[in-house]
């Protein structure tokens, strides 16, 4: 018997209210489209809308990082730059934090988030995941699946795709009525992201898609790729979109097109500047740069899509970190056209000018709405107190301390207990600890473990009697980009105490899992005497009226901050940001109640709100471990090199295979040659492969020495050939009096002896004449550090 729409509708509703009372969702059964159905395909030169030309002008805009009070506010602020199109990543993470509980309410309401979109006169382009990137939380991938050994992400290990795969059909549940063919503004769902700096499996981005499809999308499905990386992982049955920032579309869209024969052009994430790690400085672009290739795309009918237009606040614990290990900041501005509070800024208004001539017929621009209304707040105390220590919870056992997924502790921090034997001074030693560590022995600080630059080694006194030891650990975001989103945290055993040039594996230890939940601040004992060590702080101030502030944070050392009961994210008293964006609607007339979590001991617990962010403060002189580079001076012959070659100046990986593998922990990568031979190097990424060709992961690794980086002109610091970002780079010196010719080095520690078989690179993006590229090189693998002193 043939069923009815309203029997359908009938059904379905039945169906997901079933699925709300057994727990499984939280949130509307399906969204309503609100308008009537049109079509949408991609014709031979052009998208069509109905059978007109569309020539897509799309911005970026995470609705997790901006209040959900705002979210009107910024998808007005793209219509008012000229924007016809938003582009809305899922994060999986975020809407499935528990295994098989969904979550689509507040600020994880896609749908509403998506209809307000279309009320705004804007269409929607989905990017769903299940990996997502974006600088957040591993990328948008769930904690949960690291309690499985031996999972492989990102591939068709069941373990992973089975899960990952019903994440997407129950997307298409929730979003799938909203698609342009059914009245709704979403023209077009991506597969996956940037697949290609991954993997190369089709078969594995053919699942997913099929996956999408399963749940009910019937638009255009689209991958989205750096050039470099377009054929890995190619499929025909997938449009194919290309990232790349300013100077690069010429280059991107040749190469796109070698691919994709026939088709419109389209730009997946075009970046007006970047985002900012903690110890670094506050990147920004230079806004004629950035117009340069959008206003060449706009003249050729090329669509595109800014990342970001609007960058928001990594609020809460979300924030990621890039590879091998630099946490990125809470503040998301990225000195995109909208700034992190929603306003106008240079770039907004050159854009805004740009587009308006460059209007499909018919289309028009609206203006600006106002600013949202900003403050400023007196300086105030945080007068309460309650010392990490003396609020521990009912611990765990365990033999040997293991990382904290296996407590099903998901993120925050966690104290490890255990017993140090009588005896000598001596060395406390583990295998790794992520992220950050504070040691005590009897309650006296010993000293501090930091995974930026692998120092998992403490010198203890000696002790007359046994003394309890506490590492206090914070974990911060796991990294988001790359194989080394396997990212377990928490304590890494064996850890051991080694005296005498003997080593003893501590053991029996409990655990104490500190979530930094709302459960766990309500447990919490707050007295006004003063506090020892980390601690929570309590305090407030009163209000009159409401209103956009920035917490001026610099008398706080490293830590999170709440406002009642919303937590801003993280900060850290080492910039480059200083102040954190708190949102207006989350203030309140009279009292307002701020909780501190301060890891470091507050300097000065006082709070101040200011009207304009503090986003490019560095103070280098209070971060606590941080490694310099390595003495010495390298000492290498060339005839020992594993390998000696060239590379093109072709935008795209490049690999060389060595003639047999080498084994070692040091590798030098030695530029002795330019294609512009002006004498300069410049690298976006290097990666090393095994002996049977695939990439070695780089989670233990770090730089231990480079002869010239370009640390005053720009971010050209030596770090950006790790972090898996094509539009970082490593750049030789050129600023100052003198700038360093050839060769110039890098020098790689890999944490342990591992079999090298090849070497990958990546050259910067743009225009062939770009300085520095990379022709001749060589490389050396050892297991000495080549003269140097790391």
């Amino acid at each position: 018997m043939k069923m009815t729409d309203r029997a359908k509708r009938f059904l379905a509703g039945l169906c997901a209210a079933a699925a709300c009372v057994a727990g499984l969702t939280a949130g509307p059964p399906a969204a309503v489209a609100a308008g009537p159905a049109r079509t949408f395909t991609i014709g031979e030169n052009d998208f069509l809308l109905d059978g007109k030309r569309l020539q897509i002008r799309c911005g970026e805009i995470h609705f997790a990082r901006v209040p959900r009070e705002y979210w009107q506010h910024r998808l007005k602020m793209l219509r008012a730059m000229g924007l016809n199109t938003v582009c809305v990543y899922l994060f999986w993470n975020l809407h499935e934090w528990e295994e098989g509980r969904y979550d689509w309410t507040g600020m994880a309401d896609a749908a509403e988030f998506c209809r307000l979109a279309q009320q705004e006169g804007l269409w929607v382009m989905l990017r769903p995941g299940p990996y997502s990137c974006a600088e957040w939380e591993m990328g948008g991938l769930p904690w949960w699946l690291l309690k499985n050994d031996g999972l492989q992400l990102r591939t068709t290990d069941p373990k992973y795709l089975e899960p990952a795969t019903r994440y997407l059909k129950e997307v298409g549940r929730v979003l799938a009525p909203l698609q342009v063919t059914r009245g709704g503004p979403l023209l077009m769902v991506q597969v996956e992201n940037e697949y290609g700096s991954f993997g190369r499996d089709a078969a594995y981005m053919g699942a997913l898609r099929q996956a999408l499809i399963d749940g009910g999308f019937e638009v255009p499905l689209f991958a989205c790729n750096p050039a470099g990386a377009i054929r890995n992982g190619y499929r025909d049955d997938l449009f194919q979109v290309v990232n790349f920032g300013p100077g690069a579309a010429k280059n991107a869209f040749e190469t796109l097109r070698k691919f994709q024969k026939t088709g419109p052009l389209m730009n997946g994430e075009y970046y007006p500047a970047w985002f900012d790690q903690w110890g670094g400085r506050h990147r920004t672009g230079d806004v004629k740069r950035y117009l340069g290739d959008i206003e060449y795309m706009m003249q050729n009918n090329m669509s595109f899509s800014i990342y970001m237009a609007h960058g928001g606040t990594t609020f809460g614990l979300w924030s990621g970190a890039d590879r091998p290990f630099r946490p990125d900041t809470t503040s998301y501005d990225y000195d995109a056209p909208v700034s992190e509070a929603g306003w106008v800024t240079p770039k907004f208004e050159a854009s805004r000018e740009l587009f308006a001539k460059h209007l499909l017929p018919g289309e028009t621009i609206p203006d600006a709405p106002p600013p949202n209304p900003v403050i400023a707040i007196p300086p105030f105390q945080l007068t309460e107190s309650a010392a990490v220590m003396a609020n521990l919870p009912t611990p765990l056992k365990d033999r040997s301390p293991r990382s904290i997924e296996f407590y099903d502790h998901s993120r925050g921090c966690t104290v490890y207990r255990t017993t140090l034997p009588a005896g000598p001074a001596a060395t406390l030693a583990a295998k790794g600890v992520h992220d950050f560590g504070w040691a005590f022995v009897d309650g006296e600080p010993v000293g501090v473990m930091d995974r930026r630059g692998r120092r998992y080694r403490i010198d203890l006194p000696a002790r007359s009697a046994p003394a309890r030891l506490d590492i206090l650990i914070e974990s911060v975001g796991r990294v988001n980009f790359g194989r080394e989103v396997f990212d377990r945290k928490g304590l890494i055993a064996p850890v051991q105490l080694i005296a005498n040039g003997a080593a003893q594996d501590l053991l029996d230890w409990e655990i104490f899992p500190l979530p930094l939940d709302e459960k766990q601040r309500a447990s919490l004992s707050f007295s006004a005497a003063p506090p020892k060590g980390a601690a929570f702080w309590r305090g407030g101030f009163d209000l009159a009226e409401v209103g956009d502030t920035f917490l001026d944070v610099r008398g706080l050392g490293k830590g999170v901050l709440w406002v009642n009961g919303h937590n801003l994210g993280r900060f850290w008293n080492i910039g480059p940001t200083q102040t954190m964006y708190c949102p207006g609607p989350w203030l309140r007339k009279g009292r307002n109640e701020v909780v501190v979590l301060d890891l470091l001991a507050a300097e000065r617990p006082t709070l101040a709100g200011l009207t304009k962010p503090i986003l490019d403060e560095l103070r280098p002189e209070l971060d606590f471990a941080r490694r310099p580079r390595a003495g010495g001076a390298f000492a290498a012959a060339p005839s020992s090199a594993a390998h000696t070659g060239a590379f093109t100046n072709e935008v795209q990986w490049q690999e060389a295979r060595f003639a047999s593998p080498v084994a070692g922990r040091y590798v030098c990568f030695e530029a002795t040659g330019a294609h512009d031979d002006k004498g300069l190097t410049t690298v976006a990424e290097l990666d090393l492969t095994d002996a049977t060709g695939a990439v070695l992961v780089k989670s233990d690794w770090k730089i231990v020495w480079v002869d010239s980086e370009e640390l005053t002109a720009e971010a050209g610091d030596a770090q950006n050939v790790l972090d898996g970002q094509p539009n970082s780079i490593w750049h030789s010196q050129y600023s100052g009096t003198s700038s360093p010719g050839l060769p110039h080095r890098i020098v790689l520690d890999l944490g342990a002896s591992q079999t090298v078989g090849g070497i990958r690179y990546l050259p910067r993006s743009g225009d062939a004449g770009q300085p520095g590229r990379v022709k001749d090189y060589r490389v050396y693998v050892s297991d000495e550090p080549f003269g140097l002193k790391p």
